[in-house]
């Protein structure tokens, strides 16, 4: 009888499946050319909710000058591991427990964090959560990006948005497309101010908020 062959690292990760998010990988290559302007000075970048690691994996390899530390609530770390060790880039690391309703980041730990679809499915309280951890974990002057869909002035920028807000708040009350002008405020609140706003396709928008320097 032949014997089975050893079972590598190499071999387990090619038998475990990636998650896959079509929408990541879409929306992938616009907000990649955001962010090599905005994160073009930092070294370390945060971020929240790594979700199926497909970012990360791809935005590490494409930002070598970055260390990429993803974070996410412990049941979608096994993805994030199965696409950290497949791309094997010295600057991905592997995922920090998150949850931004209870979580603490080390103060001034990075120049930058990035966070992608987050705001509208968290509740407001977690999005103001997150704000608090963005001010804390960012040195003076560091960066923070979000990308999603967003209300501006009270008003969504087509059709489209306000019926998906429809079902993120049928799903849970919660739940909905946040207005810019409150996230403006949250992050005035922790020492950031909103330097630019990038139109992206699929009708969403990239913000991107610097901490205030002493």
């Amino acid at each position: 009888m032949t014997p089975w062959p050893s079972l590598t690292s190499k071999t387990i990760l090619e038998m475990t499946e990636k998650p896959f998010s079509d929408s990541a990988e879409r929306n992938a290559a616009p907000i990649l050319e955001v962010l090599r302007h905005e994160f073009s000075d930092c070294t370390a970048v945060l971020e929240i909710g790594s979700g199926t690691g497909q970012h990360a994996a791809r935005f590490s390899r494409s930002l070598p000058h970055l260390r990429w530390q993803t974070s996410d609530l412990d049941e979608n770390h096994s993805g994030i591991h199965a696409w950290v060790e497949d791309a094997a880039l010295e600057n991905l690391l592997t995922p920090l427990s998150l949850d931004v309703m209870t979580a603490d980041v080390r103060a001034k730990a990075y120049d930058g964090v990035y966070s992608s679809n987050t705001a509208h499915i968290m509740s407001f309280d977690g999005v103001t959560r997150m704000f608090e951890l963005v001010g804390k974990a960012l040195v003076d002057a560091g960066v923070f990006c979000l990308y999603g869909p967003f209300r501006q002035n009270g008003n969504f920028n087509t059709a489209s948005n306000a019926a998906f807000d429809e079902g993120l708040r049928a799903r849970h009350p919660d739940m909905g497309i946040r207005e810019l002008e409150s996230l403006d405020d949250l992050g005035g609140d922790n020492g950031l101010v909103r330097v630019r706003l990038y139109a992206m396709p699929a009708n969403n928008h990239l913000a991107v908020w610097r901490k205030k320097g002493k």
